[in-house]
């Protein structure tokens, strides 16, 4: 396995692996494709297994009001005949060492369990507008003490 820099000539087969990850939702196939024929700033990486790729990662800005407060991690994708084999985990702990990521507060929607052992914990603060109650919102490296509701970039709407 390789992990590497998702290219603009691999955005189909992205789109695929999102397609086949999230086989009951089309959000997350829309979602990338409307932030990339949008050119919105983007960090992602995808894993290579036998010149395929198997696993996806991104990240966007999150905003307080117009000022970048930080990234959110979103979509984390698997495979689904790689699924449960440890191999998102590398690809997230693979994407908390490269310094674009070290160097700011990382906000996720998920699930507590897995995202806490990568180091996240439940956020309070900011607000998220697709999280009631923050319930499934965590953070990594944040120290947000005022109160606002973070912002994404504007493709995220059609949740």
């Amino acid at each position: 396995m390789k992990i590497r820099k998702l290219v603009p000539e691999e955005y189909v087969k992205a789109s695929a692996l999102l397609h086949l990850a999230f086989p009951e939702s089309a959000y997350e196939t829309e979602l990338v494709e409307n932030l990339h024929r949008n050119g919105k700033a983007m960090h992602e990486w995808v894993c290579i297994h036998i010149n395929k790729i198997i696993a996806y990662i991104a990240f966007t800005n999150a905003y307080h009001g117009s000022a970048v407060c930080g990234l959110h991690l979103a979509p984390l994708a698997v495979k689904p005949e790689f699924q449960r084999q440890g191999i998102g985990s590398e690809l997230l702990r693979f994407a908390l060492r490269q310094d674009v990521i070290k160097e700011n507060t990382i906000f996720v929607v998920g699930k507590p369990r897995f995202y806490q052992k990568f180091g996240f914990e439940p956020c309070a603060m900011p607000l998220c507008p697709f999280d009631k109650n923050n319930a499934h919102f965590l953070s990594l490296r944040n120290n947000t003490s005022s109160q606002f509701t973070v912002g994404y970039e504007a493709e995220f709407s059609g949740r």
